[in-house]
Formats: C-alpha cells, sequence, structure tokens
C-alpha cells in the first residue's frame, strides 16, 4: 500500500486510488455531525450557486456552509460544528459548500474513490482503508481555503497515516495542545468568536468519536455513510 500525503487543492487535483479529502476546522467534522444527526443526505458542492440551485428545486433542503469562515447569506448553517451539535436533522436533505473541504472532492477527479477525513473519525478511515486495501491512497491535506497548509489537517494525515503503518503518534493530546498555539489560536480569539466558536474546536478535536466513514457517491453527489 503506498500513501501519499498531499496538499491543498493541487493535492487533490494530483490524488490517486482510495482518496482522503482532510478537513478538520471544519468540513469534514461537520458532515460527520451532520450523519450523527441523522440526515437523511448530505451533498457537497463546490460553489454556491449550485447549492441555491438545488434547494429552489427541492424545496426543504437546508444550506450549510461558509466563505471566509462565516455563514452564508441565506444559509441556514454556517460551517460550524457548534451549530448543528444539538440540531434534530432527521429526514432532512442538507447541501454543503465550504472554501476548503468541498472543494477537494470537486477537484479529485483522478480518485478511484473519496471519503471525507477528519480527526472524529480517522480511526474510523483508518480501518475502512485495510478493510479496502488499495494499492495507493493519497491522503489530501486541503488547508486553509485550499490554499495555505494548515497543522491539524496534517496531523489528521500524519495520524491516519500512522495507523496504517502500526506506527501510532506517540502523543496526539500533546499534538491536539499545541493546534491551540497554532492553526486553532483563532477558536480562542475573543474577537473572532461569532465565526469561529471556541466550542468548534472542541468538537472538531475529539478524536476518533464517530466509528463510521462518509463516502462520496458520484453518481448521486452524496456521501454515504460506512458504519464499521
Amino acid at each position: 500500500m503506498n500513501i501519499r500525503i498531499l496538499q491543498l487543492v493541487e493535492g487533490a487535483q494530483k490524488a490517486r486510488g482510495l482518496t482522503v479529502i482532510i478537513d478538520v476546522f471544519r468540513a469534514f467534522t461537520v458532515e460527520a455531525w451532520l450523519s450523527r444527526n441523522h440526515a437523511a443526505a448530505i451533498l457537497p458542492v463546490g460553489d454556491i450557486q449550485t447549492a441555491l440551485e438545488y434547494r429552489e428545486a427541492h424545496p426543504g433542503t437546508l444550506l450549510c456552509g461558509e466563505r471566509g469562515g462565516r455563514k452564508i447569506d441565506g444559509f441556514d448553517f454556517g460551517n460550524s460544528p457548534s451549530s448543528i451539535e444539538h440540531a434534530d436533522l432527521t429526514g432532512k436533505t442538507v447541501v454543503h459548500t465550504t472554501s476548503a473541504g468541498t472543494q477537494g472532492i470537486a477537484n479529485a477527479n483522478g480518485a478511484d474513490e473519496i471519503i471525507g477525513g477528519a480527526l472524529v473519525n480517522a480511526k474510523a478511515i483508518a480501518r475502512y482503508i485495510r478493510q479496502k486495501n488499495p494499492a495507493e491512497v493519497s491522503l489530501v491535506c486541503m488547508g486553509l481555503a485550499g490554499k495555505e497548509e494548515t497543522q491539524e489537517d496534517t496531523l489528521c494525515a500524519r495520524y491516519i497515516k500512522s495507523l496504517l503503518e502500526d506506527q501510532p503518534i506517540a502523543d496526539m493530546d500533546a499534538e491536539i495542545d499545541l493546534l491551540k498555539r497554532t492553526s486553532g489560536a483563532k477558536f480562542f480569539d475573543p474577537a473572532q468568536q461569532d465565526v469561529f466558536p471556541e466550542a468548534d474546536f472542541h468538537l472538531s478535536t475529539q478524536v476518533d468519536r464517530f466509528d463510521f466513514v462518509l463516502r462520496y457517491d458520484r453518481e448521486t453527489g452524496r456521501m454515504c455513510r460506512v458504519d464499521l
């Protein structure tokens, strides 16, 4: 099994084999919570207009997403796990668009299979990959807006790779703590709590909370939950 760690939109475009598009802060953490809260369907899309047109054609659809971290005008939710933590989404279709994570899915045209990646289900992702046993694995870190590398996404990729290679990271707690002073510092800035609430940091770094993966189905455009 050849495992590569790739970065940003360019990395998504280079991805081959079984591909994990990683966005810890916050796209695929959000999608894990959407699934946990019983959303009937999750549709990641690359642009805002596609989301709006889908809702127009399918009344009752909920829209979730951000640009520049902020909730998009007219959307039901931002890209914030704390905003949906207690939402009952039973039976709801949710269309999701973000600056980084969903852009990775949109650009991974060479991938054989795509799943969403986050710390909250990283061990489940590693287990899924082991079961599939592909010749090639691409771990794509989407970073900030798909343009700037970030510590949390690279940590998630390193963690998944370490599990696949049976060489687990020695101290994940210390690695998570470090994020508070690096790429996660914005969640502890009082001036940014309206966009980056502290609760989102804690929900996004609950390592291995969920025992399922979300697999992208190109035919339907949906994320399909696979319980492990």
